[in-house]
């Protein structure tokens, strides 16, 4: 006969069973990396507006321009910093995916689904960005020009760029902000305390044949995020209840 696998290995104490089925609610540390990210991303815009208009656009201040960049070009430091603000972005993404899978294990499925793609969008914004910045370089060295054409255009993506980035940071750091300041119970927990005190609309939605306005395949993605907490919580309450049984053996 097969031994139960949540038999095997040591008992865990209840006092920290009783901390991982009962936890308490853990705030998300993201939103000031969203919100350096923000700041960071409108200094480079001003900056590099600065530094191009200064150094590029006017060129009366070549000898100072070269003091300061030595014998980098303008649009050299510019693409530079722009790589490691992408850099920052890719660092941000992984950073909030490790919190945000952790944050779904804790059963709290609603709030990852509904920042899924939003804490994504930033880095593709500049994924984007970066492939237009290769296009006008490559297009510079093709069709070179004396006038300042391909500068306006460099600025003219990073301006771009910030429009469409800094809004999904923003919404993003909101959207933390509030949820560490609801501290809500886990998605099972509230849909208990609905089935508890069912209203009106509840009982009509739960009826037989009833089919709300998500599609088929969020509703097969809602369950499947619902049973694999379920699943951690089922096996967090059968150690415990071996654990209990165990102790009540030994006394």
């Amino acid at each position: 006969m097969e031994e139960d696998p949540l038999v095997e290995g040591p008992l865990i104490s209840p006092h920290v069973l009783d901390s991982d089925i009962k936890s308490e609610f853990q705030k998300l540390p993201t939103w000031w990396f969203a919100f350096l990210l923000s700041f960071f991303h409108v200094a480079f815009v001003i900056l590099s507006i600065v530094l191009a208009v200064f150094c590029s656009i006017r060129e009366d201040n070549t000898e100072e321009c070269k003091r300061y960049l030595q014998d980098f070009k303008t649009k050299t430091v510019i693409v530079i910093s722009k790589v490691a603000l992408w850099l920052l972005h890719a660092v941000f993404e992984q950073f909030v995916q490790h919190h945000h899978s952790r944050t779904r294990n804790r059963g709290y499925l609603q709030f990852y689904r509904s920042t899924r793609n939003l804490k994504h969008l930033p880095l593709f914004i500049h994924s984007a960005g970066n492939a237009g910045l290769l296009l006008v370089l490559s297009m510079k060295l093709s069709f070179p020009t004396d006038n300042h054409l391909y500068t306006y255009i460099i600025l003219g993506l990073l301006g771009l760029e910030l429009c469409f980035s800094i809004p999904c940071l923003i919404i993003y750091t909101v959207k933390v902000i509030n949820f560490n300041k609801e501290k809500p119970g886990p998605d099972i927990s509230q849909e208990e305390r609905s089935n508890a005190y069912p209203s009106r609309r509840s009982l009509i939605n739960t009826e037989t044949g009833f089919r709300d306005c998500s599609s088929l395949e969020e509703v097969v993605e809602k369950q499947a995020d619902l049973i694999e907490y379920l699943k951690q919580r089922n096996s967090l309450l059968s150690k415990r209840i071996l654990s209990l049984t165990s102790q009540q053996h030994r006394d």
